[in-house]
């Protein structure tokens, strides 16, 4: 059989090598975007969860909110304080609560104070919460709940029909009647609004 003991000439080698370094390239680049859109994907998973959680938990801790008409009990109170970072809404709320204790924690009663306060880094904001037991002493700190908002905003109506944003008990002697809590997060270019309402359980 004959044979060529021909080798490989200098422009086989170097159309050889940019091909490869072309299908190389697509393939990174196909690689990349999907490993991209999967963590993507995922953080934007996670996010949704973790935002679910929070409304979820601000609206059972609200429409578990007590005060005490009579103000036998001085600790009782809810508070909304109407603030801003620039224009975006950061409500801070403090209010009174009845927590279940959990097994093992540090709880001398049921009853809490419960204050959401955001915190504005580098132009975003950073949702942080903190729980004291009303009869506890020491005062825990500020975690993060949420972090990268655009916007906190608690509403208060004492009626049902209009919505303000302030609210003192010290003023108001009542809870209002229902508390709209909304958080703002990125989407793409713009934002979007997401919202719960609570009612305390004295006027359910």
């Amino acid at each position: 059989m004959w044979r060529s003991d021909r080798g490989f000439t200098l422009l086989e080698v170097l159309l050889a090598l940019g091909l490869l370094a072309i299908l190389s390239t697509a393939l990174y680049g196909t690689w990349f975007s999907v490993m991209r859109g999967k963590e993507s994907a995922t953080a934007r998973m996670e996010a949704d969860r973790e935002l679910r959680a929070t409304l979820d938990q601000l609206r059972r801790e609200l429409s578990a909110a007590v005060y005490d008409k009579a103000k036998a009990n001085p600790r009782l109170h809810f508070v909304v304080e109407d603030r801003d970072f620039f224009g975006k809404p950061a409500s801070i709320l403090n209010f009174t609560t009845i927590i279940p204790p959990k097994e093992g924690a540090e709880q001398v009663s049921d009853q809490a104070e419960v204050r959401y306060r955001p915190i504005e880094r580098d132009g975003k904001i950073t949702l942080a919460r903190q729980v004291k037991d009303l009869y506890h002493e020491e005062d825990p700190l500020l975690y993060p709940q949420m972090e990268e908002l655009e916007g906190f905003l608690v509403e208060c109506s004492p009626d049902g029909s209009k919505w303000v944003r302030v609210w003192d008990t010290a003023q108001n002697s009542n809870l209002p009647k229902a508390i709209r809590v909304t958080i703002t997060i990125k989407e793409g270019e713009g934002t979007v609004n997401f919202s719960t309402i609570a009612s305390p359980r004295r006027f359910q």
